[in-house]
């Protein structure tokens, strides 16, 4: 188990959240002092985290074209949506992660949809950029869950490496929840990509069958 240095919180404020298709839901948004990466990361606390055993919580990283402009090129802005329903209905946390472009920025997010467009996918694509396939370090989602008090989650996720991850860091997870799957015909091979080379756990259609 990896040892991470403390952090404690900053500001806590309430704040009524109303979503692009009128949910809406109040929100408590927590910020941190001595977050390891030093960047301006965000719990959302949604609910009532301590109406269970363990909070339901969903680390979602930062996507400007998806959560804010809607792209279909990806399902970041879905995810997040859904994300925000399901943690308000069970009590737990949002931890919303500045790390663009799977941790190396909006610029740099945007320069391999070029070669996307030529017929790379998402993850060859960084690479031939020389870019990770994933740079996200998930220390600062370690140290956000400490700071709140919460030792145990249970997960919402399709990938692995954060579960990988948040477990070398010290935090116990219950249960993984998956989340739904926002398969179109825009974003096929992207979600495909992910389950071939990073082994999400997405149960994907065929494009027939989105189109049908």
């Amino acid at each position: 188990m990896t040892a991470i240095p403390e952090a404690t919180v900053r500001t806590r404020v309430r704040v009524p959240l109303r979503l692009g298709d009128r949910y809406s839901v109040d929100s408590e948004l927590v910020t941190f002092h001595g977050l390891a990466d030093g960047r301006e990361h965000l719990a959302v606390v949604l609910g009532d985290p301590d109406a269970g055993d363990a909070p339901l919580v969903r680390l979602h990283s930062e996507c400007l074209t998806g959560d804010v402009f809607g792209s279909a090129r990806c399902d970041c802005g879905p995810q997040l949506r859904e994300a925000v329903e399901r943690i308000a209905n069970r009590g737990g946390y949002l931890l919303y992660l500045r790390q663009e472009g799977r941790g190396i920025g909006l610029y740099n997010k945007l320069d391999p949809y070029a070669l996307q467009d030529q017929g790379y996918d998402t993850y060859e694509a960084n690479a031939a950029l020389g870019f990770p396939e994933d740079g996200r370090d998930y220390t600062a989602a370690a140290q956000m869950l400490a700071a709140l008090g919460v030792g145990s989650v249970d997960l919402l996720s399709n990938n692995p490496d954060k579960a990988a991850q948040l477990r070398e860091l010290g935090v116990v997870i219950c249960e993984g929840v998956p989340t739904g799957v926002h398969a179109t015909p825009h974003n096929l091979r992207y979600l495909r990509a992910k389950v071939e080379h990073t082994q999400h756990t997405i149960a994907l259609k065929s494009l027939s069958e989105l189109a049908g």
